[in-house]
């Protein structure tokens, strides 16, 4: 772009910054002949100013509209005292003898104080360090370890049956996958005061105080590759509810007459072990029972069910008695089934080498921690 064109660019462009705007016009102006006292009293600047920004683009040309570089204050804080900081967040309070559960900037500050790391230090200091590296240490994050010895070869046959596949042979036509599980306790709360509807600036509103109506169990089988949705209330979970799902399911075109259909399930108590798969294929002999690893229920597809169900159907709660609960379902299951897609499960037996891999590195490093916590 000729220099002309972005000179105008900068005095016009509704993205540049309002000084440099100002400073192109004065050059603008300029050009078209016009004095400093004139340039001044348009632009509302003060002569000398006119005058320096002139000069300067005779000198420099465009980059000379910019500021120059200034040495700033000296920093207050050394880059030791700055990384002593954010070592003591990327530590345990009770590691450092704080009866802390999680830090807070305040805390840090007032920590890092006390230690004599600087001699006063404001909590907006601590927080503007510690966002250079993106460190949160007043936020938390729950996980489980893997315990289930089989983890890999029972979470493959689950992923080998997300992708038409099992033993390593491809599923055939008349061969399905269920993916199957419980949504305990659900509550008719009845609130004492009736729900508002949002309105133009104003959320929903919901009463605090309610009344308790009961609870139900909400059981529901989803084939993973049609998106379709088999669901029933009980009064509780266990044994015959889920057996009662699976005959509704298997009961039923084409489920009945497949050559098999395998259920995915967790290790509930209503279908944990071999007895469970002993009793699922003895009253039909075409199903196939599938256990995901222990503490693993995130690999059944099912659950990314009942999080759509909680967040369209059940959260914030608010039935009048468990009838409205099981209409509701029941509504909501006809809707969904309507325009359901299967979902986009992307979690592969790669990702599960890498997640496993990851682990393990995870133990050996805390092993070796330990061993070096113990020798010192």
């Amino acid at each position: 772009m000729p220099p002309n064109a972005r000179l105008k660019a900068m005095a016009y462009g509704h993205k540049t910054e309002h000084r440099l705007r100002v400073r192109a016009q004065v050059v603008l102006h300029a050009a078209r002949g016009r004095s400093n006292a004139r340039i001044a009293q348009e632009t509302g600047l003060h002569l000398d100013t006119v005058r320096r920004w002139r000069g300067r683009f005779a000198e420099q040309g465009l980059p000379g509209l910019k500021d120059r570089q200034r040495c700033g204050r000296p920093p207050v804080f050394t880059p030791l005292q700055v990384a002593e900081v954010k070592a003591l967040a990327c530590r345990l309070p009770v590691e450092s003898g704080v009866p802390l559960s999680r830090w807070s900037c305040p805390e840090l500050a007032y920590e890092a104080t006390r230690r004599c790391i600087a001699a006063f230090v404001s909590a907006s200091t601590v927080r503007r360090w510690l966002a250079d590296d993106a460190l949160k240490p007043w936020q938390h994050r729950s996980w489980i370890f893997i315990t289930d010895p089989n983890f890999r070869a029972k979470a493959q046959r689950v992923l080998d049956l997300y992708a038409c596949t099992w033993q390593g042979t491809p599923l055939d036509a008349d061969e399905y996958v269920i993916s199957a599980d419980e949504k305990t306790s659900i509550q008719a709360r009845c609130r004492c005061h009736p729900t508002l509807a949002p309105g133009q600036a104003r959320a929903m509103r919901v009463n605090h105080a309610y009344g308790r109506g009961g609870a139900l169990a909400y059981l529901a089988a989803y084939d993973v590759h049609a998106a379709k949705v088999f669901g029933r209330c009980e009064k509780t979970t266990g044994i015959d509810p889920f057996m009662n799902l699976v005959t509704q399911v298997m009961t039923r075109e084409p489920y009945a007459s497949a050559k098999r259909v395998f259920w995915v399930v967790d290790n509930g108590s209503s279908h944990r072990g071999k007895k469970a798969a002993d009793r699922l294929s003895a009253a039909f002999p075409n199903a196939v029972l599938i256990h995901t690893p222990v503490h693993a229920s995130w690999l059944n597809q099912v659950e990314i069910y009942f999080s759509v169900v909680q967040r369209k159907v059940v959260h914030p709660n608010d039935f009048t008695d468990l009838a409205q609960v099981r209409d509701r379902l029941r509504a909501f299951e006809d809707r969904y089934n309507a325009t359901a897609q299967p979902f986009q499960w992307k979690f592969t037996t790669s990702d599960l080498d890498d997640l496993l891999a990851r682990l393990d590195r995870h133990t050996a490093d805390h092993q070796e921690q330990s061993s070096v916590g113990r020798a010192t």
